[in-house]
């Protein structure tokens, strides 16, 4: 009799407990959240941050280096994934997720800390991009567990949702957190203060997602779809091959051409994000020349506008598909992006220009509302953190260079919003050729 024959069968894990699959799925929102938040600091404090430690005679060419600054986080962010997502795959979710958030949180809190050009020169524009190294890297890490962990929790009714929850919830809640503290630190800091000590203020505030971190993931429980994993792994004992390298793996020839698709649909949605709402921030302070309190404001309605259409097309992929909610979303932005930026650049009157930032923010994240749980069903489960981690950063690291280019390509606050139209065009078809070579996914996610 051979092993295969008397190969005993795994045994059958226990159906996670309703308060088990709440906490998976509130770890893998305000995971992905509270590290976004961590990130959006810097593009609150991005027109002080560029003069302090990307000092040039243009203030362009300063903003231009405070977002290259982001662009280097975006850049390390799939190495993070690397290390993190083979280790998610080996050894499971959870603990990937706690070491990543405790590593972004307190990463985040030391730029607080650091001299700047006038204090010590051209070295702390130098320390400044090894500490966003360091905070990418643990970003990378973050996505690679939170992007997986609550989708494989849920019922499979519920992934749509909970894709576009974490995707652009998440995205939201990051965003509204930064929102909020800006508006505080700016009332208590106004003026002048803001660049002599406010922007410090702002990067301790990372701090707060190491605390919250501790305390939501204590509870915190492996997915059962990796547990199950785990346990027929066990029941082989060794009798199927295991996947050394899941890095290597996406690389062969069985997952190349979903690996790209991935890529590009992952570009796609995260360009568009980081040219809306990535870049509101500047558009609102330079082109419109809000006041902080008032800018605070709008992009705390942009963040709720972005968690509603996020979700919103997150569930209808539930209903209608994957594929045709991107081709939907494609069609749209087609249409919305240079509308909507051509009349920001031009509006003078606050409604206007709220009623252009909610709508921006509204269809980017709606457009990549269905991505993450597109990714999780398009790799199986031994490569699935490292499959959605590595394609969604690689994605969001290209389109996170966009906003440099865009003041580079800007001669002037006059022409960012023109720039942002022809920018966001492009990009859009990038994200329908995904969207048309892509298969429907939907009901893949419990494959082996």
């Amino acid at each position: 009799m051979d092993a295969t024959t008397t190969m005993a069968a795994p045994a059958a894990l226990p159906k996670p407990t309703t308060r088990q699959t709440a906490t998976a799925a509130m770890a893998s929102l305000f995971g992905w959240g509270l590290d976004l938040f961590d990130l959006f600091i810097l593009l609150y404090v991005a027109p002080v941050v560029g003069a302090l430690f990307f000092p040039a005679d243009k203030p362009m060419l300063s903003l231009a280096g405070a977002y290259a600054s982001f662009a280097v986080t975006l850049l390390i962010r799939p190495l993070g994934s690397a290390l993190f997502g083979t280790y998610a795959d080996r050894f499971g979710r959870r603990r990937a997720l706690m070491v990543a958030v405790m590593g972004v949180g307190l990463s985040t809190a030391a730029f607080g800390l650091l001299p700047t050009v006038g204090q010590i020169g051209w070295l702390a524009t130098a320390i400044f991009l090894a500490f966003r190294l360091i905070q990418g890297i643990f970003v990378g890490g973050v996505v690679a567990a939170s992007h997986t962990i609550g989708t494989e929790s849920v019922p499979e009714r519920w992934r749509g949702l909970m894709s576009g929850s974490v995707g652009g919830g998440g995205a939201a809640i990051g965003g509204l957190l930064a929102s909020l503290v800006f508006s505080i630190v700016s009332l208590l800091a106004p003026g002048e203060a803001f660049a002599a000590w406010g922007w410090r203020v702002m990067f301790f505030s990372g701090l707060l997602t190491s605390v919250v971190g501790l305390i939501l993931f204590r509870n915190l429980e492996e997915s059962p779809i990796f547990r199950q994993l785990q346990a027929e792994k066990a029941a082989r004992r060794g009798e199927s091959p295991v996947v050394a390298s899941p890095v290597r793996a996406l690389f062969s020839a069985e997952h190349a051409r979903s690996f790209v698709l991935a890529v590009l649909l992952s570009f796609g949605g995260g360009a568009a994000y980081y040219l809306t709402t990535g870049y509101l921030p500047t558009v609102l302070k330079l082109v419109n020349g809000l006041p902080n309190a008032t800018a605070s404001l709008l992009l705390i309605g942009a963040s709720i506008a972005a968690a509603v259409g996020s979700c919103g097309m997150g569930e209808l992929s539930q209903h209608i598909g994957r594929r045709r909610c991107f081709l939907l979303m494609g069609a749209v932005r087609l249409v919305a992006f240079p509308v909507l930026f051509l009349a920001l650049g031009q509006a003078t009157d606050t409604v206007t220009i709220a009623i252009c930032a909610l709508l921006l923010a509204f269809v980017a994240n709606a457009s990549y509302g269905p991505l993450l749980i597109f990714l999780n069903e398009t790799f199986p489960t031994a490569l699935r953190a490292t499959g959605t981690g590595l394609s969604w950063n690689i994605g969001f690291a290209l389109g996170g260079m966009l906003p440099t280019l865009v003041s580079l390509t800007a001669d002037g606050p006059g022409q960012i919003t023109m720039v942002l139209a022809i920018f966001s065009t492009v990009v859009t078809l990038v994200y329908l050729v995904g969207a048309f070579l892509m298969p429907e996914t939907r009901g893949n996610l419990d494959r082996g």
